[in-house]
């Protein structure tokens, strides 16, 4: 599996080692979690059997807080109208 993201990667000139472990993080992070994926699904999705492995491929990330904060802040203020 590794050869085939290696041979990828060269094809798509992208200069990093690609792994399956980056392809996991990856995917857990930036397609799942950064669509508002909830992370039980990603996690099932990624065949983990428990939270605490998908937590160590899947890392928040500051724009995705971003963009929660923006909507507690709009239900915080639907509320006080």
């Amino acid at each position: 599996m590794n050869a085939y993201l290696k041979e990828i990667a060269d094809l798509c000139e992208i200069d990093k080692n690609l792994t399956t472990h980056i392809a996991r993080h990856t995917f857990a992070t930036t397609v799942t979690l950064g669509n508002d994926v909830p992370i039980e699904t990603v996690s099932k999705m990624l065949g983990d059997t428990k939270i605490t492995t998908t937590q160590i491929y899947a890392r928040v990330q500051e724009k995705k807080i971003s963009r929660d904060m923006a909507v507690l802040k709009r239900k915080s203020i639907d509320m006080e109208s």
